[in-house]
């Protein structure tokens, strides 16, 4: 089985993770073409062994694109196509069938449910999604919360599939070396409380929120994990509260440096070098990031993140639901200061959420979806829903 997956950039971000991870597991590996922006992610991929191409994208509406993307999946010969993220969705599945290749599956990573990918969702955005979306064969859920979505957008229930984002547990297991390493780098004190935000610096994300409450819990600091639009306007909030000089925001990073042993430690050292981790965001698809910290054995609050809230307490005893507001976290954070906490062990959710598990799933989904359309009479389903997952919550 030839697979070609169609995503709308590689820098790093979830989605574009999701997808280099799956390819390490999923058997038929795959090859991989993005839209634009072949950022750290394409070389992270190209790293694994895997074929990255870069069509070259100039914009939403460079139409041009399409003739250029079918181009390129019909001399590749594959079988399947996936396609990730909204854009890629929508020219992935069109130039799909020009190119004479019908089974096609989507991940929808980040539908909100008045956004999508951080932009407002428009009447009209939906409209071109749906009608794209009639191109395809399967529309891969990454929660429950996404699945529901779907459904109230009118996409049929048989053609979705609930398969959870996925992370691979071990990358991530707390390395005390690792911690004093890290935090030597980042000029942090091994002694301080060290409060944690991992994501793109965008509005959605309200790290706003969080700098407002670090300036609430004195001699605490921040490691901020990411980059984005957002940066200049929260460095100019910092100096403002009076706490630039607690705050150390590293830029962008990922998983590749699991044991701080480099000049810039990756994701999973800056995790071992937090205390507690915070995510203010008031819409998440899923919450990759809660899950990796999870990981890591650090005790989480979060305002949203469905990879927990759809979970019995017992799976993340160490997440806890807060209210959006600052004061609420403001009183978390000194509880949770005040209380010195320890590395936790790590809870059921991670493992529930092992990529290796996920990678299976979707490649049932592919036989299903290559069923289908190379056997039209014979019926080929989905794979039902597993019964550890729960259905999704009903609209409030």
């Amino acid at each position: 089985m030839r697979v070609l997956h169609v995503i709308t950039g590689l820098g790093v971000g979830g989605a574009e993770q999701q997808l280099r991870l799956l390819l390490r597991h999923l058997p038929m590996g795959g090859d991989v073409v993005t839209l634009t922006n072949p950022g750290a992610v394409a070389e992270g991929i190209r790293r694994d062994g895997h074929r990255v191409a870069h069509l070259g994208m100039a914009g939403n509406r460079d139409l041009g694109a399409l003739p250029r993307l079918a181009r390129l999946i019909r001399d590749g010969g594959y079988d399947l196509v996936h396609t990730h993220l909204y854009r890629a969705c929508v020219y992935g599945r069109t130039a799909a069938r020009m190119a004479g290749v019908r089974a096609v599956v989507a991940t929808e990573h980040s539908l909100g449910a008045a956004r999508i990918e951080g932009r407002p969702l428009t009447p009209s955005a939906r409209a071109l999604y749906l009608a794209s979306e009639r191109l395809g064969g399967a529309t891969v859920a990454v929660s429950a919360t996404v699945a529901r979505r779907l459904r109230e957008w009118g996409v049929p229930a048989s053609r979705i599939a609930l398969i959870p984002n996925g992370i691979e547990p071990a990358r991530f297991r707390f390395q005390p070396a690792a911690r004093r390493r890290a935090r030597a780098l980042l000029g942090l004190p091994q002694d301080a409380f060290v409060i944690g935000g991992v994501g793109r610096l965008v509005p959605d994300k309200r790290f706003d929120v969080l700098l407002r409450a670090l300036a609430a819990v004195p001699q605490a600091r921040l490691l901020l994990v990411g980059d984005g639009p957002e940066r200049p306007a929260l460095r100019r909030l910092a100096r403002e509260l009076g706490v630039a000089d607690r705050v150390v925001a590293t830029g962008e990073r990922d998983g590749a440096v699991a044991d701080g042993s480099g000049t810039e430690p990756g994701l999973p050292a800056l995790l071992a070098a937090m205390d507690v981790f915070v995510s203010p965001s008031r819409e998440e698809a899923f919450g990759l990031a809660v899950l990796e910290a999870l990981a890591a054995g650090l005790p989480v609050r979060h305002v949203t993140c469905p990879a927990v809230d759809e979970l019995p307490a017992t799976a993340a005893p160490g997440a806890r639901r807060v209210g959006p507001g600052v004061p609420e976290l403001v009183a978390e954070l000194r509880a949770l200061k005040a209380a010195n906490p320890s590395r936790q062990p790590v809870p059921a959710a991670v493992r529930r959420y092992d990529v290796a598990r996920g990678a299976e799933r979707l490649t049932a989904v592919y036989e299903a979806v290559l069923g289908r359309t190379s056997r039209p009479r014979r019926a080929a389903r989905l794979p039902s829903q597993p019964a550890s997952c729960p259905p999704a919550p009903a609209p409030r």
